[in-house]
């Protein structure tokens, strides 16, 4: 009784481990069906992916077989009523997940068909425009490429003299607005009783500092040339 218990255990436990899987490769499956561009063929990864879900379905179904038989082969009545519900929700998530399947096979076989028709509606539209199509009316088309390249162009000149002349305007209120500060800096000194005589001072000072410096260079100047 001890052995059956722990088998159904493991089986169980596995059970539940790949239908986990299979809800991962479901969610990497489905992004096929909702592809606005779907390729003309599946891709190797497309096709791994389906035959991964049709393996992890069909071991699930030898595994539920397997549970079956163990219950099949059980005495205990008492846990029998719960092993069979737990098999029952088994099979019920993997019938979900054959429809499922069938699903999302037969809408990615819907869009890879349109893909394929629309695809092939625009490559015969081409041809006949090519094959209809005079030298006058080609030289036409490309004079009109030619035009809106052109135009683009035009467009992002317009684009960045606009953004030019907004920063010249931008730097022409800045000055104005410094000029107006240092107007207002010297009205508001030139009343305050005594600042111009001091700015003065400071001034002449500096003059007096400047020509001091200035002679002190020339004279070691001079003595450098006289030493030499």
């Amino acid at each position: 009784m001890a052995s059956t218990g722990s088998g159904w255990a493991q089986l169980r436990q596995q059970a539940r481990s790949l239908e986990t899987q299979t809800e991962t490769l479901f969610h990497t499956y489905a992004q096929y069906a909702s592809m606005s561009n779907i390729p003309q063929k599946p891709s190797e990864e497309e096709q791994r992916t389906e035959a991964q879900l049709q393996d992890f379905l069909e071991r699930r179904e030898t595994l539920l077989a397997q549970l079956s038989r163990l219950l099949d082969s059980e005495s205990a009545v008492s846990s029998s009523a719960v092993r069979h519900s737990n098999l029952s929700r088994h099979r019920d998530i993997l019938a979900d997940h054959r429809r499922e399947l069938s699903r999302l096979r037969s809408s990615i076989a819907e869009n890879r068909a349109r893909a394929n028709l629309l695809s092939t509606v625009r490559s015969d539209i081409d041809a006949y425009r090519d094959a209809n199509r005079d030298p006058g009316a080609a030289e036409a088309d490309y004079m009109l490429d030619e035009r809106r390249r052109i135009d683009n162009s035009h467009s992002v000149a317009d684009g960045v003299l606009s953004q030019a002349y907004a920063v010249s305007e931008s730097f022409a209120n800045q000055r104005e607005t410094l000029s107006s500060v240092n107007r207002r800096i010297v009205a508001a000194a030139s009343q305050v009783p005594g600042i111009n005589s001091l700015i003065g001072r400071i001034g002449s000072k500096k003059r007096r500092d400047g020509i001091i410096l200035g002679g002190f260079i020339a004279f070691c100047f001079l003595m450098v040339l006289y030493f030499r």
